[in-house]
């Protein structure tokens, strides 16, 4: 009797041992998502593992919200973008072409044609003219086609983007990733101005990877998987204060430069349903890593 005694109570302290260390996992989880909230970083995808059925349930719900709160406001981010945008071109343009149309006719009017003040007129009509092809150029962040969002073969797709830069050394890992819904011709765009990015920074070698399991959730909009994939590159490394900066609108660090690439590639994938953003943390062996959520 004191033997199956002191069993059982070996197995009550045992049971509220593991109950109170199971208990500290789930408060460590919610403070590091209290922290990724904070820090305004809604990509957090924790492990389900190790978990009572409705405890992975919830976990795998927060994870998936996560990721549609960091969707929602690349969204929102763009069209505020796209607004600012197409009110700054209609204004220039609006205020140049009256410029364009008046020196043009000075330009052709005996009275200036062949004296010094046609040189002048011409200059302001040559600057005017570059401006309007400079805002001209901007239309695209605001006059983007819809996506035209079809089953995709990633690993063609993969073996065709290589295929245009034989000099790169590549590492592919697809996780048995076969195919994939999104506009083919957008993804091109986007996967090229990375990879063409990476290049200029001196980049030798591109890895291309599936996130794991951990990293493909479920879309609320559509009611479809959203497959991440990682392009990483060893390139020069992006400074933080200029990654918090790379997706604005007409920001670069290049001399010739336009600063809509990334931009652009961003609202291209968030037409397609998905999402591009850099990660905090690139995959280990190479110093800069994009996600872009297909």
């Amino acid at each position: 009797m004191n033997v199956l005694i002191i069993v059982l109570a070996v197995i009550i302290v045992v049971l509220i041992l593991w109950q109170w260390r199971h208990q500290r996992l789930l408060s460590l989880r919610a403070r590091l998502m209290r922290e990724a909230l904070r820090n305004r970083d809604f990509t957090f995808r924790l492990p389900a593992d190790r978990l009572f059925p409705g405890e992975r349930d919830l976990q795998l719900a927060l994870n998936d919200m996560g990721g549609e709160i960091n969707r929602l406001l690349a969204r929102s981010e763009v069209e505020s973008w796209q607004r600012l945008t197409r009110v700054l071109t209609h204004e220039i343009m609006n205020s140049v072409a009256p410029i364009q149309s008046i020196t043009q006719a000075y330009i052709a009017s005996p009275l200036v044609k062949d004296t010094p003040l046609e040189e002048g007129m011409r200059a302001i009509y040559d600057t005017s003219l570059g401006l309007s092809t400079f805002v001209d150029s901007y239309r695209k962040l605001t006059q983007l086609q819809p996506a035209d969002v079809k089953p995709l073969d990633l690993p063609h797709f993969i073996y065709t983007m290589s295929a245009l830069y034989p000099d790169i050394k590549w590492h592919v890992d697809l996780n048995n990733v076969a195919t994939v819904s999104t506009d083919q011709g957008m993804l091109r765009q986007v996967a090229t101005n990375i990879i063409k990015n990476a290049i200029e920074a001196g980049a030798r070698s591109i890895d291309l990877r599936i996130a794991d399991d951990e990293g493909i959730y479920h879309n609320a909009d559509n009611g479809k998987s959203v497959t991440r994939l990682l392009i990483s590159n060893d390139g020069q490394r992006i400074a933080p204060e200029v990654a918090r900066e790379i997706f604005i609108p007409f920001f670069t660090t290049k001399k010739t430069g336009q600063g809509i690439g990334l931009s652009l590639a961003r609202q291209m994938m968030i037409a397609c349903g998905g999402n591009l953003w850099l990660a905090e943390t690139p995959v280990a062996g190479f110093h800069t890593t994009f996600i872009v959520e297909i």
